[in-house]
C-alpha cells in the first residue's frame, strides 16, 4: 500500500504552508530521509524528508498550493524501483499535418487601388502637417475628391477635443515629426503573496496599529572603528575565520545601551510591562525569499569574534533559506542595516512585541567640524524607532547618544567605561 507524505507539524503558530518546490518527480527513486519537497512557512523554508525508501508514485500538491497541517503532499511506493521511461520513437508526419509553406501562411497584402489616390491641395497639406493628422482620415469635398483646406480644418477640429491644447505651429522650415506611439504590450500579473511576505505585512501593520511609534535620529563618526578594523583585520580573520565587520560594534553598543535603558529591551503585555534581563538581538538580513530576522541569543555574553561568526553564518544560510524556525522567533531588540543597500536615512518599523529597532545607514565621507576645523570623516546616520507607550523622548535620545558614544570610542566597549 502506498505511503502518504503529509504536511508535518512545524510549530504551534504555523497552521498553513505553501508548496515552494518539488525536489523529486513521479517515477524518481528516493532514499529514507532524503529531501522530497520544500515548504514555505511565514517564517522560513523547510524541507520534508521521504518517510521511506522507494519510488515517488504521485505528486498530489502542485507548486504554489496552500495547504494545512496534515494535508497529503505525495504518495510513495516503499521499496519500489524507479521506472525509466522509453524515449518516444519519431514517426513521420502525415501529409495532412504538413506545415503550410510560408507563402501560403502569410496573409495577403492589400495594395492601394490606383483610383483611391486623391489630390491634396497645398493649403490642406500644410494644415494636416501642422496638426500631425493623417490625410487618409480626411474626406475630400472638392472636384474628383480633392482634399481642400476647409476639409483639413474640419478634420482637425473633429480630431482634437475642445479641452485638449492644440500644438503650436512648428517654426518655418522645421520638420514636423509625428507624436510617438507606444506599441509594446501592457500586461499585468497577479501573484499570490508568499507566506513569509504575508507574515511581514501582517506584523508591520500590527506595529503601526497597536504601537505609538516615534523615531529619533543621530549621526556617528566611524573613523575610530575603521582604523581599528584596518589595524587588526588580518589577526582577527586568522583567529576567527571571518572578517571584523561593522555590525558587531553596533551589537555590543546596543547591549550597553539596552542595559542602561531597560524599557527599550521590554515589551507591553496588556496593562503590564515585560522586562528582559537578557539581550536577544535580532539582525535583519535579506533572505532568498524576503527579509528575515534571525536572533543572536544572549548577545551580552558574546565577544566580537563570536558575534561576527554568528552574523556571517546567519547571512549565508538566509540566502539559501536554511535558517531554522526557532532561530527566527523571539528577540528583545532588532538592528536593521539598510546602508548595505545604499539607504541614507529611513524610519524602521518596530517588530512587535519589541519596543525598539535601530536602523543603520550608508557610510559617507562628509565635512564635519572638529576642534574648529572642517575635516572629512566617514559618517553614518542612525535612527531609533521606539514605542512611545513605554519609552519617553528623554530615554530614547539617551539610548541613541550612548550608541554614538560607544561606536565613536570603540575601546570603551572592551573597558566597559
Amino acid at each position: 500500500m502506498p505511503l502518504e507524505v503529509k504536511v508535518p507539524a512545524l510549530g504551534e503558530s504555523i497552521q498553513e504552508v505553501q508548496v515552494s518546490a518539488w525536489l523529486k518527480q513521479p517515477g524518481d527513486s528516493v532514499s529514507l530521509d532524503e529531501p522530497l519537497i520544500e515548504l514555505e512557512t511565514d517564517k522560513a523554508t523547510v524541507e520534508v524528508p521521504a518517510p521511506a525508501a522507494g519510488v515517488v508514485l504521485e505528486i498530489v500538491a502542485a507548486v504554489g498550493a496552500v495547504l494545512k497541517v496534515g494535508d497529503v503532499l505525495a504518495r510513495i511506493e516503499a521499496g519500489g524501483a524507479a521506472k525509466v521511461a522509453k524515449p518516444a520513437e519519431a514517426r513521420p508526419r502525415p501529409r495532412s499535418e504538413a506545415l503550410p509553406s510560408p507563402a501560403a501562411a502569410a496573409p495577403p497584402v492589400q495594395a492601394r487601388a490606383a483610383d483611391a489616390e486623391r489630390t491634396i491641395m497645398p493649403a490642406a497639406r500644410r494644415v494636416l502637417a501642422e496638426n500631425a493628422l493623417d490625410a487618409d482620415l480626411v474626406t475630400g469635398t472638392g472636384p474628383g475628391g480633392r482634399v481642400l483646406k476647409e476639409d483639413a480644418v474640419r478634420a482637425v477640429a473633429g480630431a482634437v477635443s475642445p479641452a485638449a491644447p492644440v500644438p503650436a505651429p512648428a517654426p518655418a522650415g522645421a520638420p514636423v515629426l509625428p507624436l510617438p506611439a507606444f506599441t509594446g504590450e501592457r500586461r499585468t500579473r497577479t501573484v499570490r503573496m508568499s507566506p513569509i511576505r504575508r507574515k511581514i505585512a501582517e506584523r508591520l501593520v500590527q506595529a503601526q496599529r497597536d504601537a505609538a511609534l516615534l523615531t529619533t535620529f543621530n549621526e556617528i563618526d566611524l573613523s575610530r572603528v575603521k582604523a581599528l578594523r584596518s589595524e587588526h583585520q588580518e589577526a582577527f580573520q586568522a583567529r576567527y575565520g571571518v572578517k571584523l565587520g561593522i555590525m558587531s560594534f553596533f551589537v555590543k553598543a546596543a547591549v550597553e545601551a539596552l542595559q542602561m535603558v531597560p524599557e527599550i529591551n521590554a515589551g507591553v503585555e496588556g496593562d503590564s510591562i515585560l522586562y528582559h534581563d537578557y539581550c536577544d538581538i535580532g539582525i535583519a538580513v535579506g533572505g532568498g525569499k524576503g527579509l528575515v530576522v534571525p536572533v543572536i541569543r544572549n548577545a551580552e555574553g558574546l565577544g566580537f569574534g563570536d558575534l561576527e561568526r554568528i552574523i556571517a553564518d546567519f547571512a549565508k544560510r538566509a540566502q539559501a533559506n536554511k535558517l531554522d524556525l526557532d532561530e527566527l522567533q523571539g528577540g528583545t531588540f532588532t538592528i536593521s542595516n539598510g546602508g548595505i543597500f545604499g539607504s541614507l536615512l529611513s524610519t524602521p518599523i518596530v517588530n512587535p512585541p519589541q519596543s525598539g529597532v535601530l536602523g543603520l545607514h550608508a557610510i559617507q565621507d562628509r565635512p564635519v567640524v572638529r576642534d574648529g576645523q572642517v575635516v572629512i570623516r566617514p559618517m553614518m546616520y542612525v535612527a531609533l524607532t521606539y514605542d512611545h507607550r513605554l519609552v519617553d523622548g528623554r530615554e530614547s535620545v539617551a539610548f541613541l547618544a550612548h550608541i554614538k558614544h560607544c561606536v565613536e570610542q570603540p575601546e570603551r566597549l572592551l573597558l566597559k567605561v
